[in-house]
């Protein structure tokens, strides 16, 4: 999930080196949380938070097959 996330990511900023995602695993629940550079947030979080919330439903899709609960948060650098 944490390469899905990061492959998103990467094709939606200007900045792809930038961008880190943290996973971290607590029983059936994963928590991912996205940094990108400063002027790249506009990107990832969309208008109204639409490309966030996007992102979000794909992830929940994918962590569905492994039956395992998903949040991603989009972090300030």
């Amino acid at each position: 999930m944490k390469e899905l996330i990061e492959y998103l990511a990467k094709s939606l900023v200007e900045n792809p080196e930038a961008v880190v995602v943290n996973q971290t695993t607590h029983g059936g629940r994963v928590k991912l949380e996205l940094t990108v550079a400063k002027e790249d947030m506009g990107r990832v979080i969309g208008k109204n938070g639409r490309i966030a919330n996007a992102i979000r439903t794909l992830l929940r899709v994918a962590a569905e097959k492994d039956g395992r609960q998903v949040s991603l948060d989009v972090m300030e650098p």
